[in-house]
Formats: structure tokens, C-alpha cells, sequence
């Protein structure tokens, strides 16, 4: 007895012997699992960022628990990452500038309490060329990891400037709406 499929069946039975593979987004794949010390974080969402008409850098959200909720995301104490790859040079001027004005505009209040660990944090940010990545992560109790592709790595102590970090990609001020959005799942 010959047994008949239909198509949606076919495709199914395609689909699942396709190898598992990372997204990609503008050209630049990302995995769809990191690990973290030991613990494994999901791709939560991936998003462009541009300024004007120019294409900065493709971000990768990863989560141990992913949500499409922003302000979840951002209060959770979970380790966390964003992993940004370089669509151009950038000085490590320009990269200040956006984490800086990301702060100010999500946690304004806070200010007075993160300003002197953001200029720690900024002082160790790096020129990046095009295809570099920088992977900014939070370890619970531990703090907020800023690396880079091109060398260096320096850890902030504290919850709250875990939270104004995250904020300046998924706050109510995010540094690109369209990024946000991407990095939320949308």
C-alpha cells in the first residue's frame, strides 16, 4: 500500500530535516543560542540600526527568558545580552554619544547615581571598524560586561546601570524605534 502526503505534510517533513541556522539580518547572521557562564540565552530579536541613510549596525538581543515585553526585558534579573556587528567605522566618540544621550533621555532621574560609572564605562569603549562586534552583557550579581572583537573588556558593578543600559535600546526613548522593535521579536 503506497502512502500519499499532502503538501503542507511534505513541507513539514522539509522543513524539519533543514539544519537549525542563525538569523540573519541585513547580511549579518547572528546564533540562535549564546552561552553565558554556563548558561544558555535565546535569541530574543535582531534589528538595524541607521542614522539618516546610513546603516550603523545589525543587534542581537539574547535573553534566558525571552519576552516581547520591553520593560520586562529590562527589569528582569537574568543575564542578558546585546550583541551589536559593525556596518561602519565608528569612533568610539560617536558610540559614547549614543549610549550617553540613551541614558539621559530613559533615566533621567537616575542620572546622578550612573554618571560616574557611565564615564567608566565610556572610557573603555573602543574605535570599532566594520564587522567588529561589541557585546554588551549582564551577569546577575556580577554586573554589565562591555567586550569587543578588537580587544579590551571592563565590568559595571550594579542592577541599576544594567537597567539604564538595556533601557537605551528598549526604553520608552530607545536610540532607534525600528531597532526596538526588531529586538522585541516584531
Amino acid at each position: 500500500m503506497k502512502m500519499s502526503r499532502t503538501p503542507a505534510a511534505a513541507l513539514f517533513a522539509f522543513l524539519f530535516t533543514l539544519p537549525l541556522t542563525a538569523a540573519e539580518l541585513a547580511g549579518v547572521p547572528m546564533p540562535d543560542r549564546v552561552a553565558v557562564e554556563g548558561r544558555q540565552l535565546s535569541l530574543n530579536g535582531m534589528g538595524l540600526r541607521s542614522k539618516a541613510i546610513f546603516k550603523v549596525y545589525v543587534a542581537g538581543l539574547y535573553a534566558e527568558q525571552t519576552s516581547s515585553d520591553a520593560t520586562e526585558l529590562i527589569s528582569s534579573n537574568q543575564v542578558k545580552q546585546v550583541r551589536m556587528v559593525m556596518m561602519r567605522d565608528l569612533k568610539k566618540g560617536q558610540i559614547a554619544e549614543a549610549i550617553e544621550e540613551g541614558f539621559e533621555k530613559n533615566n533621567q532621574a537616575q542620572m546622578p547615581a550612573l554618571r560616574q560609572r557611565l564615564t567608566q564605562f565610556i572610557a573603555q569603549l573602543p574605535d570599532l571598524e566594520s564587522g567588529e562586534t561589541l557585546v554588551i552583557t549582564y551577569i546577575p550579581g556580577q554586573g554589565t560586561t562591555v567586550s569587543s572583537t578588537s580587544g579590551g573588556r571592563m565590568t559595571v558593578a550594579g542592577k541599576d546601570f544594567a537597567d539604564a543600559m538595556f533601557s537605551v535600546w528598549l526604553g520608552e526613548s530607545p536610540v532607534d524605534n525600528r531597532l526596538k522593535n526588531g529586538l522585541l521579536g516584531g
